[in-house]
């Protein structure tokens, strides 16, 4: 199946009644990270402030999306697993010595959510600079996670290992009440040549090419870093990090495509999304930029997808070798499934009887 065939009819919202599991996405965005646990039978409610954010997630997932600003005191319904992106402040000295008491990002607000809702299964995923300059925080945010009785584990993992067309590493942090395991790479990556297809080669009505003024200044931008190829988008490889940043602003490393006749246009949101691996059908509400900082934001949905078939599986029987209690299309328990004899006791239901 080739990509865009693959993002289009994988990633679509549906519920699984067998599965019956809740999930709540904090600091949502456009729903990337959710459209991912969709496409594989949650449910899904999310949380997000930008109302044009809130709004994408609304017209394209099944699940709802509050339009709210989050802080420590919120309440939240009942879930099973809670995700999300937590804004991350960068800390100073003076900030590391604030710790989890910095109200200026978002981890000690999912740290509260957490608490509150005791969810069976947690996910974050956050920039790879969490595991360097700020490794510090992170290791105090797993040991409070840890405090509240979960096995927490943490891996840098590159989106472009997953079926997104895209070099994006991201720091994912797991945790739920027994071990949980992360996803195995694909065994095929996917070029940026193969996401865009004919795009790539095509001149949109609104296209924006970059001027000579603009070509001078990446010239000088480039010899300062010392880039030693142009940042053009290379069709032969998976596509460079994109972020709010290279897309939505004018930028010495903005994303743009070098054109057959030699001239070099910015990525369209449309291009972008499917290198963030949204489906087309996927609508995005809000201005150019707006719609620029909702795809540089997200999870790569498909990226999301993998990560959610693992915590799907660690709801189903026998996930390291533990039973488990699976539900019917009503949401009956299934007896089998919730009777599981093992030598000498009943792991789950009621104690055996003693013997004669």
């Amino acid at each position: 199946m080739e990509y865009v065939e693959r993002i289009n009819t994988e990633l679509k919202p549906k519920i699984d009644k067998n599965l019956d599991k809740t999930v709540l996405d904090l600091f949502a965005g456009c729903g990337g990270l959710s459209l991912g646990f969709e496409s594989v039978g949650f449910r899904t409610i999310g949380f997000e402030k930008l109302e044009d954010a809130a709004q994408t997630y609304r017209t394209n997932l099944l699940g709802d999306c509050h339009t709210q600003e989050l802080d420590v005191n919120t309440e939240y319904p009942d879930a099973d697993v809670i995700i999300g992106g937590p804004p991350c402040q960068p800390f100073s000295v003076g900030g590391k010595q604030l710790g989890l008491k910095d109200s200026r990002d978002g981890f000690p607000i999912f740290l509260s959510a957490v608490e509150r809702v005791n969810p069976e299964v947690f996910l974050f995923e956050n920039v790879r600079g969490l595991l360097y300059k700020n490794k510090w925080y992170l290791q105090e945010i797993i040991e409070r996670l840890k405090q509240l009785g979960y096995n927490v584990s943490y891996r840098l993992m590159n989106a472009k290992f997953f079926g997104v067309p895209q070099n994006r590493e991201r720091v994912i942090v797991i945790g739920a009440r027994e071990t949980i395991h992360f996803p195995s790479k694909l065994q095929y990556k996917v070029t940026a040549g193969e996401a865009l297809g004919e795009l790539a080669a095509q001149i949109p009505e609104d296209a924006k090419f970059l001027t000579p003024s603009m070509d001078k200044y990446i010239a000088n931008y480039e010899k300062a870093s010392q880039c030693i190829n142009p940042r053009d988008l290379y069709l032969n490889r998976p596509a460079r990090t994109l972020t709010c940043r290279n897309l939505a602003g004018a930028t010495g490393d903005m994303h743009r495509i070098k054109l057959p006749d030699g001239r070099r246009r910015r990525l369209t949101a449309r291009e972008a999304a499917r290198l963030q691996s949204f489906p087309d059908w996927f609508e995005f509400h809000g201005n150019e930029t707006g719609v620029f900082n909702q795809i540089g934001n997200a999870v790569a949905p498909y990226f999301a997808m993998n990560l959610a078939k693992e915590v799907k599986k660690y709801f189903q029987p026998n996930y390291n070798g533990n039973a488990r209690p699976m539900k019917d299309e009503n949401g009956q328990l299934l007896l089998r499934s919730f009777l599981q004899i093992s030598p000498g006791k009943l792991r789950y239901g009621l104690p055996k009887p003693p013997t004669t």
